[in-house]
């Protein structure tokens, strides 16, 4: 093992070693936790104007796309086809159930299921490239769908796409019904998420993320867990193409362009790309506030472009990364002056 192997060998290790300020800082991210979660189920009670409840509802689906993003760049690709996939499932969801009359649940569980099968035809092909070929790939991947929702007008409906879906469930009649059955399904993808990174395929992925190279030398089956991991996403994805259908009752090729790929990409690097939580707090910078500042209509780009530029050139580790790089000089500094 060279020298440079050496360095890199722990980050295989499936029990690492936790120090005693992570010990410490675990109760704390369990509070932190539990009051989000806790907010999240109190926001219609809490805010029962419409308007709010929809903020929360974009929120929670946003978040989906975010976190299941955030599994793919952990394995070192940034993929611009997220919104693409997303639609796949969102098309196919809605089509099972306008046209084959196939009950909502099923239909989007097959949905879902479409878009891992195309992610599993692809990723081998396309997880082979790395940094800029690959991001240039799949953008090209994620214009060719949109393209094919665009043109095959007989199926999807051409530009106009698919209009009057009927609500999958009783359920979704009522908008905080719908806003928890939408927080249900997105608790659920976090979990998954979280469970992956937790496991030793999570040390694995981040091993490859490290240096793949060195990984693929130590037994680790590189390709495979990228292609296992970008199938997980693409999969869980789907379900926000699915729900977004049924929240605003239509679907259209210009809602899983790459601006929505894109906008995914931005909610992970805002928040920080490798925390879990980063990509959540992503997405409700990226889409509460606006909605917030809809009265204040000419200054709403002016206000969200000043503060996405000042956040994303002065906090590269993203909002977490602040707060970490904080938390540990005030450590350092407490220690420092008990000494």
């Amino acid at each position: 093992m060279t020298q440079s192997q050496a360095g890199l060998a722990p980050t295989l290790r499936t029990e690492p070693h936790m120090p005693s300020v992570a010990r410490r800082a675990r109760p704390i991210r369990a509070w932190a936790v539990a009051a989000a979660l806790l907010l999240a189920v109190a926001w219609p009670l809490a805010s029962p104007n419409i308007f709010y409840i929809n903020i929360g509802i974009l929120v929670v689906l946003a978040a989906i796309g975010a976190v299941t993003l955030n599994l793919i760049i952990r394995t070192g690709h940034i993929s611009l086809a997220h919104g693409a996939f997303m639609g796949v499932a969102a098309y196919t969801c809605v089509l099972l159930q306008t046209r084959a009359g196939i009950p909502f649940p099923v239909a989007m569980i097959v949905g879902c299921l479409a878009s891992g099968l195309l992610a599993l035809v692809i990723g081998p092909i396309i997880l082979r490239l790395t940094g800029k070929y690959f991001v240039l790939v799949t953008f090209l991947l994620g214009e060719v769908i949109r393209l094919v929702f665009l043109e095959w007008q007989s199926v999807t409906g051409g530009a106009n796409g698919i209009d009057q879906i009927p609500p999958g469930l009783d359920l979704f009649r009522s908008p905080v019904g719908f806003y928890y059955f939408c927080l249900a399904i997105s608790v659920l993808c976090i979990g998954i998420v979280w469970r992956i990174l937790c496991s030793d395929l999570g040390r694995a992925i981040d091993a490859i993320r490290e240096a793949d190279r060195i990984a693929e030398s130590s037994g680790v089956p590189v390709i495979r867990i990228k292609v296992m991991v970008f199938v997980v996403a693409c999969t869980l994805v789907g379900l926000q193409g699915a729900l977004q259908a049924q929240m605003i009752h239509a679907i259209e090729p210009a809602s899983f362009n790459m601006d929505v790929s894109l906008g995914m990409v931005v909610m992970n690097v805002l928040g920080g790309m490798y925390y879990l939580v980063g990509p959540l707090i992503g997405a409700v910078f990226m889409v509460g506030l606006p909605e917030l500042l809809r009265g204040y209509v000419e200054l709403q780009q002016i206000i969200f472009g000043i503060i996405l530029i000042v956040v994303m050139a002065a906090l590269p580790g993203g909002m977490i990364g602040a707060w970490h790089l904080a938390h540990r000089a005030c450590t350092r500094k407490r220690n420092g002056s008990r000494a």
